[in-house]
């Protein structure tokens, strides 16, 4: 059952509390297949709550926390596989930590809210990387009005990337 017209998402920074709730999540095998190592991911989000090329949030619906989602500017960082897009692209990342929540059209409907928030904010463009192998989440990242643009292989393995960009903007592909 998908989520309610209206449903809305709220998208808080992540604490040092969150970490070993996101771990958990990390160890469901829904969100494990897709991941590295629990122990090694929080590692690096860690790092990344004070980082100022990447935003780690928790995403909560009516006050409860369901996944977990970053941001991150490919520009701010050296040699990132991704510094080929538009000036001002913002890339994100989802997982929704909940078993229970999955294939009930959360993960379209959080990143529809969540690229609506960037554009708002100025971002031309937004891409996600799933890998090939994740149908599920490229289908839903079609129904958030993402496109395939590409097929990479770097340091994150092999993805699709996908890309929406902001309705106005010369490219293609805004959400409707």
């Amino acid at each position: 059952m998908p989520p309610e017209p209206g449903v809305l998402y709220d998208f808080r920074p992540v604490t040092e509390k969150d970490l070993p709730m996101i771990a958990g999540w990390l160890a469901e095998p829904h969100v494990a297949e897709w991941w590295d190592d629990p122990e090694t991911e929080i590692a690096v989000i860690r790092e990344h709550i004070d980082s100022i090329s990447v935003e780690p949030l928790i995403v909560e619906l009516d006050g409860k926390p369901i996944a977990y989602l970053q941001s991150y500017d490919p520009h701010l960082e050296d040699g990132h596989p991704y510094a080929d897009q538009p000036f001002g692209t913002l890339g994100i990342d989802l997982s929704i930590g909940v078993p229970d929540l999955i294939g009930k059209g959360h993960g379209s409907a959080i990143v529809r809210q969540f690229v609506e928030q960037l554009f708002e904010e100025g971002a031309p463009r937004v891409i996600i990387d799933p890998h090939p192998d994740n149908g599920r989440a490229i289908r839903a990242y079609e129904r958030a009005g993402f496109r395939a643009i590409d097929r990479r292989h770097s340091e994150y393995g092999d993805v699709v990337l996908m890309a929406v960009d902001a309705e106005g903007d010369a490219q293609e592909g805004g959400i409707t």
